[in-house]
């Protein structure tokens, strides 16, 4: 599969005592329009997967091209991510909303969540988005890049 390049995304909540939570996440895929639904995949031994059960409520933060050390950050599970990176908590659900580059979020409440193998696929309702634009982060074959420039249709 690491040759099937994807967007990257860092997936955010609080725990039981307020404190935010989060991970990147690369296996994040739009599921339905009527209602609006997304599907994040989470480890089975994720902090963040366990604070958003609780919760019941998750952000969807899509990283722009200049979060590459963002998402390698997230991406480390011993490290206080939040110390190191621009956040606010935005909603009622005080979802922690990236600074930076990030491009897109999206608030979400959980519908579902079945466990698959070592991971569970999280279905949630989307209730709440920001568009703040920029160039889309993605990754593939282990490696960052920009979304490519648009290419002509050929004639």
């Amino acid at each position: 599969m690491s040759s099937f390049p994807t967007g990257v995304s860092v997936v955010t909540t609080v725990d039981a005592d307020g404190r935010p939570r989060g991970m990147t996440c690369s296996s994040l895929s739009s599921v339905s329009l009527d209602p609006p639904v997304l599907s994040v995949c989470l480890s089975v031994t994720s902090r963040t997967l366990d604070a958003l059960r609780a919760h019941g409520f998750f952000g969807v933060n899509l990283l722009g091209v200049r979060d590459s050390g963002v998402a390698r950050l997230f991406a480390d599970s011993s490290l206080s991510h939040f110390e190191h990176v621009p956040w606010q908590p935005v909603g009622g659900a005080g979802l922690p909303r990236l600074g930076g580059d990030t491009v897109a979020f999206a608030a979400c409440r959980v519908a579902e969540a079945k466990a698959v193998g070592d991971h569970v696929v999280v279905f949630g309702e989307v209730f709440g988005t920001d568009c703040a634009g920029g160039t889309p982060l993605l990754y593939g074959r282990r490696r960052f890049a920009a979304w490519p420039q648009p290419t002509p249709d050929p004639a």
